[in-house]
């Protein structure tokens, strides 16, 4: 497939879009229902949604289903699944603002732990750039702001849970294909999900479930935008954009939940972006310096 970079940063941004839109329903829906629920619904919806897409494909269910990584595929759908509970937990305890500014760490955690868990090398660029992205954390934890409390420590969890999930996926694809890790993560989700979930079941307001069938389907189309937009763009031109994702949330906190944006969040966010757009800029730059290795090497 031809690459295109323009089309593929519409894609990132559109997808960024629609999950600060999930993330805004299940902050709502998560207010007045359980949220292993909501998220359990949710789930079964994803899951549907993913068996359809790999029946259409060639091959069907068996070939998505088909994997070199047996026990790290349900591994990741199980992580993912649990962060995701974590987090909109997050967003009812602490807020979308606070707590997307603490899970925009999330890139950061992944550079840092890529060369434990991937043998990747991280040069002393890339940690300065993530020591400067903890400061900024730090400031926005700052004692006395009203986030420093064990709620942020609920967000925190989300972001490092999301960082070895986003590490176990970069590490089944050197060997599975995409299709074949959107199917992992859908159906063991939802596997998991009706499991921890169905004993929490609540009745639901007719209102509530047009609410709850929109969330469901941001869930579904946020991830498809997603898996477009790598199809056709490299990773290290859309990445950037991804961060659109704490404004986004941002807007939808202000407006829809009145929460306040402090001079410390937005500092201290501002900081931890500045530190992953760094860090992305300088993976990008080992790339290509490893591919301009590799082609001399076969040159010579």
């Amino acid at each position: 497939m031809t690459q295109n970079n323009r089309l593929g940063i519409l894609l990132m941004i559109a997808a960024v879009f629609v999950f600060a839109v999930q993330d805004a329903l299940s902050r709502h829906l998560a207010g007045t229902y359980n949220t292993l629920m909501i998220i359990m619904i949710r789930y079964w919806f994803f899951a549907a949604f993913v068996i359809v897409l790999a029946a259409r494909k060639s091959g069907g269910l068996t070939n998505a289903a088909r994997t070199n990584h047996p026990i790290l595929q349900p591994l990741r759908g199980l992580i993912l699944a649990a962060e995701v509970c974590v987090m909109v937990y997050a967003f009812v305890r602490l807020g979308l603002i606070n707590t997307h500014a603490i899970f925009a760490a999330g890139p950061l955690l992944v550079a840092a732990l890529s060369g434990p868990i991937l043998g990747e090398k991280v040069g002393w660029r890339r940690w300065l750039a993530i020591a400067a992205g903890f400061i900024g954390i730090m400031i926005v934890l700052a004692p006395g702001s009203g986030v420093f409390n064990v709620n942020s420590l609920v967000a925190a969890l989300a972001a490092f849970m999301f960082a070895i999930y986003a590490l176990l996926t970069r590490y089944v694809g050197r060997k599975d294909r995409t299709e074949t890790s959107f199917f992992w993560t859908g159906t063991v989700g939802a596997l998991f999900m009706t499991v921890v979930g169905a004993t929490y079941w609540q009745p639901m307001s007719q209102g509530d479930w047009l609410w709850m069938a929109l969330y469901c389907v941001t869930a579904s189309l946020s991830h498809w935008l997603l898996i477009k937009c790598y199809e056709i763009a490299e990773a290290s031109a859309v990445q950037p954009f991804a961060y659109l994702h704490l404004v986004f949330a941002s807007v939808f906190g202000i407006v829809l939940f009145h929460e306040q944006l402090h001079w410390n969040t937005v500092a201290g966010a501002a900081l931890v972006v500045a530190a992953g757009l760094f860090t992305l800029w300088r993976e990008r730059v080992s790339r290509v310096r490893a591919a301009l290795t590799a082609v001399r090497q076969s040159s010579s």
